[in-house]
């Protein structure tokens, strides 16, 4: 049966990695092939201040709710922190590729600021929603070892140590805001959960379509080639939007939970084969 809840005996590891450029790396880092660059940049450079976001957001409300998920939330500000700094890095080596990403940050700088208007459950149910994009993004990233296959070991590393830690703590924000509105009747829960969802998903796919074709106007791939190209990598092959898709629409389910799939397997896995599982301590 598909899963209601969090699993009891997950363990959510705030993983303290730091991550260097590679000398010479190609400034197409993914394998050479300028759109999916132009896609992960544009995705990087809303991640410090989104995540930062995602921190208050959450923490708000940690004295709130249960002592099991307050310490969930702990864990969760931990990884976030770190995936900020370490995507905050990152960012200033795609700057020193050559790209002007000022446009971009001061766009995600604008929506998080009218977020931020917002009441604190509202801003809560947009983190939600970006969570479980985040979510089904990183499940991709760690099922098709191909994704990253041509990509420098170090960046290869990172992004799939903030997919790990993104699939660990999937449930965290939901978790906490299935508590914060327990009292509202469940079609009106649902019915919110859903809306916001819906407008957050339009908005994030917009805006970095929007922004990836910035970044690759700075390469001279423009107008209908680049749209096209774009478009063939989000949609055709590898077709990352296309195949997160039946993930995307679950999330209106009625009663959806992000544990219904569980796919800690797969951070074993990952870890396994680049070196990135936590060291455990001795006793």
């Amino acid at each position: 049966m598909a899963r209601t809840a969090t699993p009891t005996d997950l363990v959510i590891t705030p993983r303290n990695r730091r991550f260097k450029g590679t000398p010479g790396r190609s400034r197409w880092w993914m394998g050479g092939d300028a759109i999916a660059t132009a896609w992960h940049n544009a995705l990087s450079i809303t991640f410090p201040a989104g995540e930062t976001f995602f921190i208050e957001s959450v923490r708000r409300f940690q004295k709130s709710v249960p002592e099991e998920l307050a310490s969930q939330i702990k864990d969760f500000a931990r990884q976030e922190a770190f995936h900020t700094r370490e995507h905050n890095a990152f960012n200033q080596r795609v700057m020193d590729d050559g790209y002007d990403v000022s446009d971009a940050l001061a766009t995600v700088e604008e929506s998080l600021a009218l977020a931020r208007e917002g009441h604190p459950v509202a801003q809560l149910s947009i983190t939600v929603s970006l969570e479980h994009f985040t979510a089904i993004f990183a499940h991709l990233a760690l099922k098709d070892v191909s994704l990253y296959a041509d990509t420098d070991r170090e960046s290869q590393r990172m992004w799939l140590w903030h997919a790990i830690e993104e699939v660990e703590h999937k449930s965290v924000a939901f978790d906490t805001y299935a508590h914060i509105m327990r009292d509202v009747k469940p079609l009106k829960r649902w019915g919110i959960r859903c809306a916001v969802f819906a407008r957050v998903s339009r908005d994030f796919v917009f805006k970095r379509w929007r922004e990836s074709l910035a970044l690759l106007a700075q390469d001279g791939i423009t107008g209908v080639s680049a749209r096209a190209r774009l478009a063939w990598y989000l949609w055709g092959r590898p077709g990352v939007l296309r195949r997160v898709l039946p993930a995307w629409l679950a999330y209106f389910q009625p009663g959806f939970h992000p544990w219904q799939i569980d796919d800690r397997h797969l951070i074993a896995e990952t870890e396994a084969r680049l070196d990135l599982a936590e060291p455990i301590a001795a006793e």
